[in-house]
């Protein structure tokens, strides 16, 4: 089965409209030389919890907050990007048509995170935060939507974060097995996205080192950590090489990293 209809059936999968989530899309990109204004994603993440039985001082409601921040989080994250590609396509002559039938997949799969992410908060008893307006530009930054190769870069450092940003809430949401069922099935699929993107930019489909593979100075940080081959005591390095070492594994990314780089984003 090839890319395209991949991401099609994935599209139309009734699990992907309603019970699937991706749970962070984004790193620090704190060397745009912009304080990022992290008020504009109100979240107060709680402890990341690393196994569902509850541990000494925590309550049910104690769960329930890492959980619901968790999603919102998400939900401001799948805004993010599901503008973004809803833009690019209804921008004229952007994206060249042999790379638009990619592009309209991954938009439909972000769609249904957003709509997936705002039931389950109803559900939770939460009201879903509003989408916030976006400056993709970043301050002027980036360009994306007049040039082709920016909105490339972008997508890039969007999806390659957000591979690594699962993991990072993975804690936050193993108090309720359905959403983080939810969790892991979207993550592979961005892990897809990822590699698709990063293809169309001739770059391999993994990272290796800190290297996210010809990309702007400015998104450094998106790949910060990746160059780790210390893995629960074993050398990676010593094993296979640093580069094959450090790319066996992807790192997480944390909440307050994910809200950081949101907010730059975020008028």
């Amino acid at each position: 089965m090839n890319i395209l209809k991949l991401l099609d059936k994935l599209s139309n999968d009734t699990f992907f409209s309603k019970e699937a989530s991706r749970l962070e899309t984004l790193t620090s990109i704190s060397s745009f030389g912009k304080k990022a204004a992290v008020a504009a994603v109100p979240l107060g993440l709680g402890a990341i919890m690393t196994t569902p039985a509850k541990a000494a001082g925590f309550t049910d409601n104690t769960y329930k907050n890492a959980l619901t921040d968790a999603l919102q989080l998400a939900l401001v994250l799948e805004y993010l990007e599901n503008e973004y590609y809803a833009i690019g396509l209804s921008t004229s002559g952007l994206i060249p048509n042999a790379d638009r039938t990619v592009f309209m997949q991954i938009a439909k799969h972000e769609s249904a995170h957003v709509t997936f992410l705002k039931n389950t908060l109803t559900s939770l008893g939460t009201t879903p935060g509003a989408k916030p307006t976006f400056d993709f530009t970043a301050g002027g930054a980036f360009m994306p939507f007049t040039d082709y190769n920016q909105f490339l870069v972008l997508a890039q450092a969007f999806e390659d974060t957000g591979v690594r940003a699962y993991k990072g809430q993975a804690g936050n949401v193993m108090s309720n097995k359905t959403v983080l069922q939810a969790a892991l099935q979207i993550h592979s699929v961005e892990a897809r996205h990822a590699s698709q993107v990063r293809r169309m930019r001739a770059n391999k489909g993994w990272i290796e080192l800190a290297n996210g593979g010809n990309m702007p100075a400015a998104t450094n940080p998106v790949y910060a950590g990746e160059q780790n081959t210390n893995q629960a005591g074993f050398n990676t390095a010593a094993a296979f090489g640093a580069a094959a070492g450090s790319a066996a594994y992807d790192e997480i990314l944390t909440g307050s990293d994910a809200q950081t780089i949101a907010s730059l984003f975020i008028v």
